[in-house]
């Protein structure tokens, strides 16, 4: 069961009764600890690790809103994997997290193996013999406004422990919000705020989607490189986005309203790529009936984007040289000298040091071209931004195919967080789109995913440990999913699951459920 606890101050009507001497040495030394961390990231993660280490609460957590989305993430944790951060959030409004970011009022989950409100999206728990877990949630605020919430797990415990749990972290909340939320910039967008210190420039286009350590770099080196008219070197492997954010550099700069030329030089044959970047007379070879214009005429005043510049060959790399350094050129079968203003961007997926070794590339036309390196990461090291980009890409496809995909399975949340996504981002585009096409209950499942990507954890079928301790397990939760989807009915989960109401009558004795539990659940 899902309680609602009162908005104003906790412990508010009961001021006579003394306070325990261990919860105000523990909030003296969080208000001292965070008094003097200037880091605010690192202040959050030592005020978790100490309530952690401190009170018995299992995996404190602090949840953040995400700018320009009505979501709300995991920010700081104690007990959680790498992959179950990238899991940890929720829609503003879904499950108990998301409600009490929507509402402002905090939240007591008694048993979270019963209550379907309770999603537990960010980890996987395992329920003790004879001990339930329960998930205490209040709102973090910082100048009257819900910035977030503070969770946590405690196992085995009483009601009244649940309700001054509920107290302690209102009390530590309260201090995070003026000690650390305070000193942060809150950025009002249509679907909620995101903290961000306030002396880091930043620049996140709406079409870069993540919000990872690796991609706030990114966005950090955007926003140094933005206004300047210097040449880029945008590196990374293939897949990884190195296009948006070449885009993203034009659409800061004071050239956004000129043109922005992309050309792949690996995808245009050699004897095409010269008339295709500087244009060519007419008469200057076969086929040339007319004068053309190339891309460098084209993008005067604009941003021109060679994208796998690796690939030019040697000629072409001297005349790429001399326009970089002169900003002049001629068409081919020209003799008349052009000027251009372009910034160059270029782009690559190869190693040019590498190739510098082998021959292969000039150094000076490498030392031209590096004037400024963009790395962009891996989607291996970004994995946080899985479920943010698996999220847009369920919406981007939905409408291209006119479907209705609604939610992520768990299941498919653990196998897309799991793998590590050689392809990158667009690996991961053309796994959601598949998924969205063969989706056939509106739900994406593990097994919508590609075969390579199914482990024996999503599709039920790991065999390693206990073989009926796996058996039961999996049991279990098949029943309480039945349970959840028909609300407590057992006989439509018995249905649901293809098995008489008296075997469903003797599983869910045998793994203690209660039913009724489901139906007060969405009272």
């Amino acid at each position: 069961m899902v309680h609602a606890l009162p908005m104003t101050d906790p412990l508010a009507h009961d001021r006579s009764a003394p306070r325990d001497q261990q919860e105000l040495t523990l909030l003296e030394g969080i208000a001292t600890l965070i008094d003097q961390q200037r880091d605010a990231r690192v202040a959050m993660q030592s005020v978790l690790e100490v309530l952690a280490q401190d009170t018995g609460l299992q995996r404190p957590t602090i949840w953040l809103r995400t700018p320009g989305e009505d979501t709300v993430r995991v920010e700081a944790a104690v007990g959680m994997s790498d992959s179950e951060r990238a899991r940890g959030q929720y829609r503003i409004g879904e499950g108990v997290t998301g409600a009490v970011v929507a509402t402002g009022a905090p939240r007591i989950v008694e048993d979270v193996d019963l209550d379907a409100a309770f999603l537990g999206r960010a980890t996987q728990r395992r329920r003790l013999r004879a001990k339930r877990t329960s998930y205490i949630c209040v709102p973090l605020r910082s100048g009257g406004q819900v910035l977030g919430a503070i969770s946590a797990d405690r196992v085995g415990a009483v009601d009244a422990t649940l309700v001054a749990d509920a107290r302690l972290l209102h009390l530590v909340g309260s201090l995070i919000g003026a000690g650390v939320l305070a000193s942060y910039r809150a950025l009002a967008d249509a679907g909620g705020s995101r903290l961000h210190d306030a002396s880091e420039p930043t620049v996140h286009p709406e079409w870069m989607i993540g919000h990872s350590k690796p991609m706030l770099a990114v966005y950090r080196s955007i926003a140094q490189v933005a206004a300047a008219s210097t040449t880029a070197l945008v590196v990374g492997e293939s897949g990884t986005g190195k296009e948006l954010v070449a885009r993203a550099l034009h659409e800061a700069s004071d050239r956004a309203s000129a043109p922005f030329i992309k050309v792949n030089c690996g995808a245009i044959p050699e004897g095409v790529i010269e008339s295709e970047l500087f244009g060519h007379e007419r008469g200057a070879f076969t086929g040339a009936v007319a004068q053309r214009k190339g891309r460098f005429e084209l993008a005067d005043g604009g941003t021109l984007f060679l994208d796998e510049v690796g690939e030019l060959s040697p000629t072409m790399q001297v005349r790429l040289l001399r326009v970089l350094q002169e900003r002049e050129f001629e068409r081919v079968g020209g003799t008349r000298t052009l000027r251009t203003d372009v910034r160059v961007i270029a782009a690559t997926s190869r190693d040019l040091e590498a190739l510098i070794e082998q021959g292969a590339f000039r150094p000076d036309l490498y030392y031209r071209l590096h004037v400024f390196p963009i790395h962009v990461p891996p989607l291996r090291e970004r994995g946080s931004d899985v479920i943010a980009l698996t999220d847009h890409f369920v919406s981007k496809y939905n409408k291209r195919h006119l479907r209705s995909v609604r939610r992520v399975a768990t299941s498919a949340l653990d196998a897309l967080t799991a793998y590590h996504w050689p392809g990158n981002v667009r690996e991961l585009e053309n796994c959601i789109e598949r998924a969205v096409l063969i989706s056939t209950d509106d739900v994406i499942h593990a097994h919508n995913l590609p075969p390579s990507l199914q482990t024996g954890a999503t599709t039920g079928t790991d065999t390693s440990g206990d073989l009926q301790v796996a058996l039961d397990n999996l049991e279990r939760a098949l029943i309480l999913d039945a349970l959840k989807a028909t609300e407590g009915n057992l006989t439509r989960a018995a249905v649901q699951l293809n098995v008489t109401e008296r075997i469903m009558g003797l599983r869910v004795k045998k793994h203690a459920i209660d039913p009724a539990r489901f139906k007060r659940a969405r009272d």
